[in-house]
Order: C-alpha cells, then structure tokens, then sequence
C-alpha cells in the first residue's frame, strides 16, 4: 500500500510540473519571428565586409575613416581647456 500511495504522489507531481510547463509564459516576452539578416557595411574604399555596429568609425583594413567625431561642450561634460 506505501508502494501505491508514493507512486500516486509522485505521479501527482510529474502531472503538476507538466502542467505548469504547458501555461508557463515564454521569459522576456513573445517570441518574435524574423527573417534572417547580416547587418554588415562594406569600406567605400577598399571592399572589405565589417559587421555594422554603433560606433563604427574606421575600417580595420584600410584606414578609412567612416565618420570624423568632433567633441564638443555638452550639457554636463565639458571639454578640457589646455591653459
């Protein structure tokens, strides 16, 4: 009989854990699906591929300068004075 009834919990809790499973939401959200993409740019200059990212400013083959960044003052940071 105790061989029974511990069969039942156990069975009880599998039931449980696969129920839980089933009505769980996915964590962070829904899953959205896309289309596969590269998100890559190729140097004006010399051809090479660069994975695109914020922040890109020269190419590591050739040198060549994507954007020129210029610091300027800004609301809380200021730029050095050398005086």
């Amino acid at each position: 009989m105790m061989a029974e009834e511990e069969k039942k919990r156990v069975f009880n809790f599998l039931e449980q854990l696969k129920q839980k499973v089933e009505t769980q939401e996915h964590y962070g959200g829904e899953i959205k699906k896309e289309e596969a993409k590269m998100d890559i740019r190729d140097c004006p200059e010399c051809g090479a591929g660069r994975a695109y990212t914020k922040g890109l400013t020269a190419c590591a083959y050739c040198g060549f300068v994507f954007m020129d960044t210029k610091l300027t003052d800004g609301m809380h940071i200021k730029k050095e004075n050398n005086s």
